[in-house]
């Protein structure tokens, strides 16, 4: 069964065009613990308090017709810029599980354990890709043991960054520290020549020791040094850790990082929902449209993919009762995802919930047919193959053929054509 799958994947390669690539970068801003779509992208004002909540208003947008929460004021005068699929769905209501389907495309939770899709652009991107840093970054930690190499292994995982960007010394690990000096870090560069087991000859451990002292002591290194930027600037991201782990974002893609994983906490809000949301939904509003301001401002918007999402959303009823006490439980039955830029249009609104918001009733889109959309516009076959060390080649997206796993790529929301692409 395994091999007819792989044989219909790679007979519908061979018809894609291959001109498809759109963006050069990735910025995932992920909202670990799952993100409440009513509050954010998917408001439903005209249902009863026990679906709205505190929070009875909406922001109406710069775009006829769109409305966001209204706790986010400065995302809707540009609503031009970015798209809303309030159709996303896998039916998991458990973090790990939607961790694992939300960040590898793999929503049936099979035996083998998938690649999150920062490590398969940077494997794709491997040869291409001539930085200094490392293709593959997360600001300030990855998401779980889901953001690694997966099957490819840990040479494709995330560098997680660690430090606090909005202290004034925002020490990276491994490059920024004030208790290492120059003398300890060139021992350790030492530490290199005596590896003699490793594979490699002289010639491609001098090289590896020159592009690590390049990214420990050279111009790469003040990529993190947001000391550097106007004071105007860092105030308009927010000086949360938010704001600055997303000006942060626009730095790396600015230096040329394939894909940037922006991780917050704390949207697990099972507990005093809207307390929380009253401090959360402002801090993502300045940051998350500062971001997409300044990367339009700069010339980036167009090639770099701003996606904004956690693992699932929350519950569209709330929890009055105690031990509750006005929360939301986990979701993934329907819930939302911002996208941005890289070849994403601006302007649209994907899929429909139903009047309370408690199912998909148009368009569902599943992980797969997001981040598969992802691949080709970064010009990644979608439909294309993985090497896994014992099972041979294995599909990039394991769901994306599946009828009960997939609903097709987002043509709806991109500026190609299916049949300028499928062809």
């Amino acid at each position: 069964m395994r091999k007819i799958y792989l044989t219909l994947v790679l007979l519908l390669a061979f018809s894609l065009s291959a001109s498809a690539q759109r963006a050069k970068s990735v910025i995932l801003v992920y909202l670990d613990g799952g993100p409440s779509q009513t509050e954010t992208f998917d408001p439903k004002p005209n249902t009863s308090r026990d679906y709205y909540g505190n929070y009875k208003g909406v922001a109406k947008t710069n775009v006829e017709g769109i409305e966001i929460g209204e706790k986010l004021p400065l995302l809707a005068t540009m609503a031009d810029k970015y798209s809303l699929i309030r159709s996303m769905t896998h039916g998991s209501n458990a973090h790990e599980t939607g961790h694992y389907a939300m960040i590898t495309g793999d929503a049936t939770g099979g035996a083998v354990v998938y690649p999150s899709y920062g490590a398969v652009i940077s494997y794709m991107k491997r040869d291409s890709y001539k930085g200094i840093l490392p293709c593959y970054i997360s600001v300030t930690s990855a998401n779980s043991r889901f953001n690694e190499g997966g099957f490819l292994g840990n040479e494709y995982k995330s560098f997680d960054t660690g430090g606090r960007p909005e202290k004034p010394e925002y020490e990276v690990e491994g490059i920024v520290n004030k208790f290492v000096d120059r003398d300890a870090l060139n021992r350790r560069m030492a530490l290199l020549e005596q590896f003699e087991t490793l594979p490699m000859d002289k010639q491609e451990i001098d090289s590896l020791r020159a592009i690590n002292m390049e990214f420990i002591w050279g111009s790469s290194r003040e990529v993190f040094n947001l000391a550097n930027e106007p004071d105007s600037v860092r105030q308009r991201y927010g000086m949360t850790r938010l704001g600055q782990s997303c000006l942060t974002a626009r730095r790396l893609v600015e230096a040329g990082v394939p894909f940037v994983n922006v991780r917050t906490t704390g949207w697990d809000t099972h507990k005093k929902h809207f307390q929380y949301m009253n401090n959360m939904l402002p801090s993502l509003d300045k940051a998350l449209s500062a971001l997409i301001a300044d990367l339009d401002a700069r010339g980036l918007l167009d090639s770099t993919i701003i996606l904004c999402g956690g693992e699932f959303g929350r519950t569209p009823k709330v929890m009055w009762e105690a031990p509750w006490n006005g929360g939301r439980g986990h979701f993934g039955a329907a819930f939302s995802y911002l996208v941005a830029g890289g070849g994403f249009v601006g302007g649209k609104v994907l899929g429909k919930t139903s009047k309370t918001g408690e199912k998909v009733v148009e368009r569902p889109v599943y992980p797969c047919d997001l981040i598969g959309t992802v691949y080709m516009l970064m010009g990644i076959d979608p439909y294309g193959t993985l090497p896994h060390v014992s099972m041979g080649e294995l599909p990039i997206l394991p769901s994306l053929l599946n009828p009960k796993q997939s609903n097709g790529l987002l043509y709806e929301i991109i500026d190609i054509k299916k049949a300028d692409y499928e062809k």
